[in-house]
């Protein structure tokens, strides 16, 4: 029971010491979770074009991958590009897809005030078909002025591209000339000789572009002043269609073909959780990252359209890959582990000191016990030797016994009993001081009574 007793008077000294260190470690977790990210949402939206588009196949195989990390991506059809930046804008999608060149920066915005959306990159070329009918050879836009030319619908990215172009060619915008038809409905109306020219952006195997690379009787603007184009307008790309590549037998194309590209990128609401932006980015690389048609292995993802500025997290992952936990840990662990980091590290270095001034704390706590009745046992010493006063000897054993029993009811850890056996010597050595000096006077008395 005694030893019992004496673990509960260690314990207790342990837990005053510890309530100080808890309240502020407690009160440093406070604060630091004020600068945790909340967790990341299970659940967030793309848009992309048409179903039958390259960017609804896409993110149909970013669907899945995060499918797999427990995150699900709601698909969204749309118009096109003008459709996909409103909607990001709004708030009615996190992510989408935009289309090289459609946008420039908004106005006052510059690289230190970047706006609310951001660019996690571009995924692929997007080249730009320019169809056309005739025999004639037609290697400048220029010389389209005057004909039908389907430069696609109201809203899309391929009708932004194409005016810009033709108006770089002194082709106005507000032409009658230039009619909102896009994909097969364009095709159609070239086959039948409504239009007599047609834009499309798409890949080379989509198909509406192998459908018209195969029609008799259409040719494809093969650029001659594609450089020149890539100074006026820097987020095109000069690829080239070589020949007799789409047909061996029949040499289609029966030249080189020189083509201008955009690029598809995808664009993000700047408040996208940065967990979700970093495994997009992967998800990005899985599917864009393999070679193509007219990409090489690797070249994409890559910043290669400015209209938006670059995430902090796309930069990041550009330059060193994804997040080190994420590489090594399951998506959710890692984004746990890197939520508690932030609160721990502080911690620990909060911690680290408080931990190493415990013992001190400790062992001045139970010291400060024993002192105290040093303090009254010095203060009786020097009371008896400078103002020894007989007739107090009584007054002064009383005190002498009232810090004997205080020191006797002092209830300390064992592993500081030497502590308390000490003080009690040190009572008997006072003790014995005032036996002398009671001694010493009682035998003045007697000789000055005998005298």
């Amino acid at each position: 029971m005694e030893r019992l007793r004496a673990r509960l008077v260690a314990l207790r000294f342990m837990l005053a010491t510890a309530w100080p260190i808890i309240l502020i470690t407690a009160i440093g977790l406070v604060v630091a979770y004020q600068f945790v990210a909340p967790e990341p949402p299970r659940r967030i939206t793309i848009s992309t074009g048409s179903e039958a588009g390259a960017y609804h196949a896409y993110a149909q195989r970013y669907a899945a991958i995060l499918a797999s990390k427990g995150i699900t991506l709601d698909i969204r059809t749309s118009a096109g590009s003008h459709e996909n930046i409103r909607r990001l804008e709004n708030g009615e999608a996190e992510v989408a897809f935009v289309q090289g060149g459609v946008v420039a920066r908004p106005t006052g915005e510059d690289e230190d005030e970047p706006g609310p959306l951001r660019s996690l990159g571009s995924v692929a070329y997007e080249p730009v078909w320019v169809f056309y009918r005739g025999e004639a050879r037609v290697d400048k836009l220029y010389q389209l002025d005057g004909r039908r030319i389907a430069v696609g619908e109201d809203g899309s990215g391929i009708r932004g591209l194409a005016l810009q172009l033709l108006a770089a060619n002194d082709i106005r915008s507000d032409s009658p000339n230039l009619l909102p038809l896009a994909g097969l409905g364009a095709a159609e109306a070239l086959q039948r000789e409504e239009i007599d020219a047609a834009f499309i952006v798409a890949a080379q195997e989509a198909p509406v572009v192998q459908v018209m690379l195969r029609s008799p009787g259409l040719r494809v603007v093969s650029f001659s002043q594609a450089d020149a184009y890539l100074r006026l307008f820097p987020f095109l790309s000069k690829i080239v269609l070589p020949r007799g590549v789409v047909n061996l037998v029949r040499d289609l194309p029966p030249r080189d073909t020189v083509l201008l590209a955009t690029t598809a990128n995808v664009i993000v609401r700047d408040d996208l959780h940065p967990a979700l932006a970093s495994l997009l980015l992967q998800a990005m690389t899985e599917v864009n990252g393999k070679g193509g048609f007219f990409q090489r292995a690797g070249e994409f993802p890559a910043y290669r359209d400015r209209s938006f500025a670059l995430s902090p997290e796309a930069e990041r992952f550009y330059k060193s890959g994804p997040p080190f936990l994420q590489r090594y840990l399951p998506f959710w662990v890692a984004v746990l582990v890197e939520r508690l980091f932030v609160m721990i590290l502080p911690l620990v270095m909060l911690l680290l000191p408080l931990l190493k001034f415990a013992p001190a704390i400790y062992s001045w706590r139970v010291r400060s016990k024993i002192v105290r009745c040093y303090g009254d046992l010095k203060l009786l010493e020097n009371e008896l030797r400078r103002n020894d006063d007989p007739a107090r000897h009584a007054e002064y054993a009383r005190q002498l016994q009232t810090i004997e029993d205080t020191a006797s009811r002092l209830k300390i850890p064992l592993a500081f009993s030497d502590l308390l056996y000490t003080l009690r010597e040190h009572i008997n050595l006072v003790r014995n001081e005032l036996d002398r000096l009671a001694a010493g006077n009682h035998k003045n008395e007697n000789g000055d009574e005998k005298r």
